[in-house]
């Protein structure tokens, strides 16, 4: 069973933003990780970079496969989880938590993202 964590905003995609002020942080979802296989790689974005809604923003590599990550939302990247350099395998055991890829300082309004609830019931249509 996939873990969703209630009070943040996910997208079909497979992100999740955790939205506080206009700063928000941005990680992957259990279901996203469990899809991928252990993670042996992270590219993470660079600090100070803007990326629109869907710009892809950073890329997760496992043993199966390399896959984007889509920015849930438009902002600028003021920090990075320079964790996961030296230990990617974070989004595979705590991806709500240490597991986090950066944050961002949002441009807009968070908007067209999912509640946990929502979440929940697109993952049972997959």
């Amino acid at each position: 069973m996939n873990q969703v964590v209630d009070g943040l905003f996910y997208s079909k995609e497979h992100e999740w933003l955790k939205v506080n002020g206009s700063i928000a942080v941005v990680g992957i979802t259990d279901h996203a990780q469990s899809a991928l296989g252990d993670v042996t790689y992270v590219e993470l974005p660079k600090v100070g970079a803007v990326y629109k809604k869907s710009d892809a923003c950073a890329v997760v590599e496992s043993v199966k496969a390399a896959s984007d990550v889509y920015a849930p939302a438009a902002g600028k990247v003021v920090k990075i989880n320079t964790a996961l350099e030296a230990t990617p395998e974070l989004l595979n055991s705590s991806p709500y938590g240490e597991g986090w890829l950066c944050e961002v300082e949002l441009a807009a309004p968070v908007q067209g993202l999912l509640s946990a609830d929502e979440y929940r019931a697109y993952l049972n249509t997959l």
